[in-house]
């Protein structure tokens, strides 16, 4: 079962040479990543290349019912959300009446929608773990690089000429379970959740009898645990790294 996904895109000069990548994250801790290049292109383009190539994937797969596609392109999200269907009313085109950008790639991605699968904004180069290492793929091929893509295989309907890279070796066991607490936690501190102190232990992975001497907010890793009211705990995203690029600009929108 599927229980991350995460897409990304990247070129060079704009338009120029580009790369995409994804990955998504299994409930056994496996993933599977995906990347490809395209030598003239632009940003936007491979940003959707991304998504359209995980919403191909995922049809055929079973998914978490929390399940999201994970993006720091806000030129994807509004434009599958909100712009598409004004686009198509106005047979394809904008607000101000000119032809609407990578219609072939709109196109695509409203035919391969998921019903109940959102996508959800990630800020880029946040420390988001699945979003950089998609950026990381997505640089990579950008650069003409072939990196290493854990358990990759070409995608059943790859888009816009993407080439994907061979498979390696599986990512040891030990770093993509943490990599899906990671994951977890992040989730857990986006949604507000509150956790039991036996809850918090598991995600933590820190004994239960240390956490029961507990009361006062406390650091683990990049999350600040609060103590809430209601006797329940709760994780608190620090900030981490630099602002730098949006990662989802409207640059050929």
């Amino acid at each position: 079962m599927v229980v991350a996904a995460a897409c990304d895109g990247a070129c060079s000069g704009n338009p120029g040479p580009g790369g995409w990548g994804c990955l998504l994250r299994f409930a056994d801790g496996s993933v599977r990543e995906w990347g490809g290049a395209d030598p003239d292109t632009t940003n936007n383009r491979m940003e959707l290349t991304a998504a359209l190539t995980l919403l191909q994937l995922l049809k055929t797969l079973p998914r978490h019912p929390d399940l999201a596609i994970r993006t720091d392109s806000k030129y994807l999200i509004d434009g599958f959300t909100r712009w598409i269907n004004g686009w198509k009313r106005k047979g394809w085109r904008t607000a101000s009446g000119s032809p609407v950008l990578n219609r072939d790639l709109w196109e695509a991605l409203d035919a391969a929608r998921i019903p109940n699968l959102p996508l959800v904004y990630v800020k880029g180069h946040s420390g988001d773990p699945d979003n950089d290492r998609c950026d990381v793929i997505a640089v990579a091929f950008s650069k003409g690089q072939q990196p290493s893509l854990a358990q990759g295989e070409v995608p059943l309907a790859a888009a816009a000429g993407g080439t994907a890279a061979p498979a390696p070796e599986p990512a040891p066991k030990p770093l993509l379970q943490l990599l899906s607490r990671l994951e977890l936690a992040d989730r857990l501190a986006a949604g507000g959740y509150g956790l039991s102190l036996i809850e918090l232990a598991q995600v933590v992975e820190v004994p239960l009898a240390t956490l029961e001497g507990r009361s006062e907010a406390w650091r683990w890793r990049d999350w600040r645990v609060v103590p809430g009211g209601d006797g329940r705990w709760r994780l608190h995203r620090e900030a981490s790294g630099s602002e730098q690029r949006d990662g989802g600009g409207r640059g050929d929108g």
